[in-house]
């Protein structure tokens, strides 16, 4: 998988979890400041993120993921 595709897939997710337009979803984006995600939120983003992508996204690589951009090249690396 390519990452434009899982980048596109990401967004989808993240506009879909949090009800934002995917328009304004960038790879910039930060999960703490820009969306405000609380740990509940993170939680089950990165739970649908391993289901759509079959890949498993341990806790303390969870807690790296800070940006749109940091999530995709972690999936890209893994699939």
């Amino acid at each position: 998988m390519e990452r434009q595709e899982i980048l596109n897939k990401v967004i989808e997710l993240v506009a879909d979890h949090f009800e934002l337009d995917p328009a304004k979803v960038t790879g910039e984006l930060n999960f703490l400041t820009d969306i405000d995600a609380d740990s509940i939120d993170f939680v089950e983003l990165v739970l649908e993120m391993e289901d759509e992508f079959g890949a498993e996204i341990s806790d303390e690589d969870a807690e790296k993921l800070i940006t749109i951009n940091d999530t995709v090249d972690y999936i890209a690396a893994r699939v």
